[in-house]
């Protein structure tokens, strides 16, 4: 069904873009009808091929896969600006043919442009975002620890080992007492690289590194994906707690999209991974912030809740979409006593593309009281 929605949509969007670029009058006299509807059909062929195949793959199908995905961003991005000039233009009727073609002109040079500019936000390293937190159960001698958090990395067709070891150098960089990864650590099966434990294994952090699943971990070999990380020092929460320090305690659970997808109470069983945690200041690691789930942690008490999952709707305007479902689409939050962290992510899905913020990784300070 997923792939049928993007062969509907992709189509809809690319025969729209070659449309409306053919009524400029740059490219109509420089490319005949001929030649400019051929090159449109193979591009087309190419990409629901693309989307057939998949963009997860790690073989020669990542070719066609990361196109088909690419392509959907940009014709995406060019349908938006071309659209807003036919809007302007009452799609030719309004004005004379030649001040539409002139419009559609400059709105293609600035879809391409804003293209370019969501490529590079996407491929650029993510930008540290800092946080001065205040736990009030944490105990003085505590005060200044540093934690980093890292989500959505989504490892795979898009980044790999190598990818990695850089964010790895960033994170180093922080001087991190304890580091965390709250979910969607892989695209959707365990990435096989035989360097990527080695570059987890790199993470300096006294307190350790600790990761909770998403819903991509789910989608491939879930228990090949916790064994590579594993196997690369990282230790996974999975439904439970742990005491980094007297006083401060990390909890984590397991990703609830299956059961929001089911309809359940996919908040019900937090309160028992909270029930059963050690005394102290305490942080929750979730990578979907569900209503429902954010809230009934702040009435057990959480101090500090990360999340991810949103990627802030990666591409505007999704972002305003994404708020139906998740209304903190991104960013700090204060939920009753409760600070409420969630993500842009490192990484990115589908097109790799953003637009407007790029990826980022979070340095918390954490601060006792008074």
């Amino acid at each position: 069904m997923f792939s049928l929605i993007l062969n509907v949509v992709g189509s809809l969007f690319h025969f729209y873009v070659a449309a409306r670029l053919r009524r400029v009058e740059p490219l109509r006299r420089r490319v005949g009808a001929r030649a400019w509807w051929v090159g449109v059909i193979v591009l087309w062929v190419l990409y629901l091929a693309g989307v057939r195949i998949g963009d997860e793959e790690l073989d020669w199908r990542w070719w066609p896969g990361q196109f088909a995905m690419m392509w959907l961003g940009i014709t995406f991005l060019m349908t938006m600006c071309l659209l807003l000039a036919d809007l302007l233009t009452g799609f030719g009727w309004w004005v004379r043919r030649r001040v539409a073609s002139t419009a559609l002109g400059i709105a293609a040079v600035g879809g391409v442009l804003l293209c370019a500019f969501a490529i590079f936000q996407a491929a650029r390293a993510p930008v540290v975002s800092t946080h001065e937190v205040v736990l009030e159960a944490l105990p003085a001698e505590l005060d200044g620890t540093v934690l980093v958090a890292m989500t959505d990395l989504h490892l795979g067709a898009q980044r790999g080992a190598r990818w990695m070891a850089g964010r790895v150098e960033q994170v180093n960089a922080l001087s991190p007492d304890v580091v965390v990864m709250v979910g969607d650590q892989v695209e959707g099966r365990p990435t096989g690289e035989d360097r990527l434990p080695a570059a987890l294994g790199g993470i300096r952090a006294p307190l350790g590194t600790w990761a909770v699943t998403g819903n991509h971990d789910f989608h491939g070999d879930l228990a090949a994906t916790l064994a590579e990380f594993e196997a690369g020092g990282v230790r996974w929460l999975r439904d439970g707690s742990v005491e980094l320090a007297p006083g401060l305690v990390l909890s984590g659970i397991d990703d609830i999209g299956r059961w929001m997808r089911q309809g359940g109470d996919y908040a019900a069983g937090l309160g028992e991974v909270l029930d059963r945690r050690p005394p102290g200041a305490s942080i929750l690691l979730s990578h979907t912030p569900a209503p429902g789930l954010v809230e009934r942690a702040a009435e057990k008490g959480v101090d500090l809740m990360l999340a991810g999952h949103t990627h802030g709707g990666q591409i505007w305007p999704f972002g305003h979409l994404v708020a139906r479902q998740f209304p903190p689409v991104v960013g700090e939050h204060q939920v009753g006593g409760m600070t409420l962290l969630i993500s842009h992510g490192a990484g990115s899905w589908g097109p790799r593309m953003r637009l407007w913020h790029p990826g980022e990784i979070h340095r918390m300070v954490l601060r006792s009281p008074g």
